[in-house]
């Protein structure tokens, strides 16, 4: 019987890791498709006003990503956005660890840029 509940102990802790991991990479995967959609479709912003979009989207996801955490530059027919963040995730009860996100997009469009 203790072996059981032992189990189902360690059980319990990888599930409530494996959420909260779950979640955070959730938040994460969202926020860079929104970015990647942001820039594909905003050859008529200038990379400041694309920066001030991602922090906004940013916000929008609970993410802590202010303005000197993104670059915005293009070149030619790419908008790339580099940014990264870490947030305190919690493994285990009483057991937080900060991880680590990057988040690179180059995206391509042929449409013509007017902003700069």
């Amino acid at each position: 019987m203790i072996k059981l509940l032992i189990k189902l102990a360690i059980v319990a802790l990888v599930a409530n890791a494996a959420w909260h991991l779950m979640t955070a990479y959730a938040s994460y995967y969202k926020f860079k498709d929104a970015v990647a959609q942001t820039t594909q479709f905003g050859n008529d912003k200038t990379t400041d006003q694309l920066k001030a979009r991602v922090v906004a989207l940013a916000q929008d996801y609970d993410l802590p990503i202010g303005e000197d955490d993104v670059t915005v530059r293009r070149e030619m027919f790419h908008t790339i956005v580099d940014c990264s963040y870490s947030k305190p995730i919690d493994l285990a009860p009483g057991f937080t660890r900060p991880w680590t996100f990057t988040v690179h997009t180059d995206t391509f469009s042929e449409a013509p840029m007017t902003g700069k």
